[in-house]
Formats: C-alpha cells, structure tokens, sequence
C-alpha cells in the first residue's frame, strides 16, 4: 500500500517555520505498527554518493522533547547536526545509512540511484519497520506499506531525523573524500555546486568522484 499526501502550501510553511510533529506517527503507532523514516542527502551534488538515512523511533509521547532540535537537515548548522545525530543514534530502536556511488549514480540516473540508497539503507535496519514515511518518493521494491510525503522532512519526526542522519553520515565521507583528492575543497562544499566547487573544477577537471552525467562535470567530457 502506498499513500500520497498532498501538501497545503500554508501548512507547509508553519512547520517549516516552526518543528516536525507526530501527526503522521502517532496513528500508525496506536495502531500497533512501527514506522520507518527514510530520507536523502546529496541528490543534487556534482560529486559523491547519494546518501539515505532510515530511522525507527519508539513509540513514546515524549520523542518530541527527546528530539527538540531535530528538523529538515537543511535548516540545521554542521553542529547541530551532528549533536543531534549522536541523540537519534542513542534514542531510536533501529537507524542505517545507505548509499549509491557517483558510478551508479551515472549509470542509473539519480532517482533510480536515490532508491537504491534508500532500500539498502532500509535493508541495513536491524528490523523492518511495519510502515514507511518517505519524502517525496516510492520504494516500490520495497514490499513494505508506504506513505508518500512533500517536504516531509519538515512535516515528520522521523523524516526530518533519517535526513539528519543521511546528511552527517554523507558530510564525513565527503571529508575523508578532501584526503584522497586534495585541492577539490570537498570537505567545505561537499561536493555541491558552489563558486569554491566550480573555480576547483576548472583548474583541475574532474576527479574519480566527480559525477560525469551531471553539468557541469559533463562539459568537460564534452
């Protein structure tokens, strides 16, 4: 079973504005099942994996004050992300990260390779989950019942930590990546398209990493 949920544009901006609730848990909760969150990081970089953060949390009232600064990793600084990592890790019952490489990511095409990620990274969960809250896609190879969500990292607490745990996990590859091919500043832009990122690219062209279906990496293989 999949579900789509519509978002209104207004809604949307008060809990971005304000936090994540439970208003998409709490009913698959007092039903009895456990519920998943699943969301990616660095869909749209010019370089690195693609990566995704799957988290179970437990069903108690209190997760919300248990997860107070936790929201879209977007809207969070490098500290807060990974303070926060460390509590969803210590809090959750069950949470992995998966990836695809920037070879796949060239072979497959993005979306494909952002499910892929997203499945081995719900592969990875010590437990599946009996229900799926995802941000904006459908894991159809994934037989477990789903709920379809837009900008559900700022509607979902469990959305909103599987994207703070994708996003830390994929920033410190990204560090270890700035040891292996110096003078590309990946451990300042992470691979996104940035001025430092483009002037890098330019002067030295690109690196094994680099993704080379995506502009403007693709030019200079043009």
């Amino acid at each position: 079973m999949i579900a789509a949920v519509p978002a209104d544009p207004m809604s949307q901006i008060e809990k971005m504005i304000s936090h994540p609730d439970l208003s998409l848990e709490t009913p698959l909760w007092q039903a009895g099942l456990t519920v998943g969150g699943i969301d990616e990081a660095g869909r749209g970089a010019w370089a690195g994996p693609v990566a995704a953060g799957a988290v179970i949390l437990p069903m108690q009232a209190d997760i919300l004050q248990t997860l107070s600064g936790v929201r879209d990793s977007k809207c969070m600084t490098p500290l807060q992300r990974k303070k926060w990592a460390e509590q969803i890790k210590i809090t959750a019952l069950g949470w992995a990260v998966g990836f695809a490489s920037s070879l796949e990511i060239d072979e497959l095409g993005i979306v494909r390779a952002t499910r892929m990620a997203m499945q081995r990274a719900v592969d990875a969960l010590p437990a599946a989950p009996d229900h799926l809250l995802l941000d904006a896609v459908v894991l159809r190879e994934v037989e477990i019942p789903q709920t379809i969500l837009f900008k559900g990292d700022a509607i979902s607490i469990s959305i909103s930590a599987a994207s703070v745990l994708a996003k830390t996990h994929r920033d410190e590859g990204m560090i270890h990546y700035e040891q292996d091919f110096p003078g590309y500043g990946f451990a300042q832009h992470k691979g996104y398209g940035t001025r430092l990122h483009r002037a890098c690219l330019d002067r030295l062209g690109p690196c094994p990493i680099h993704r080379a279906s995506f502009r403007p990496v693709r030019d200079f293989r043009l």
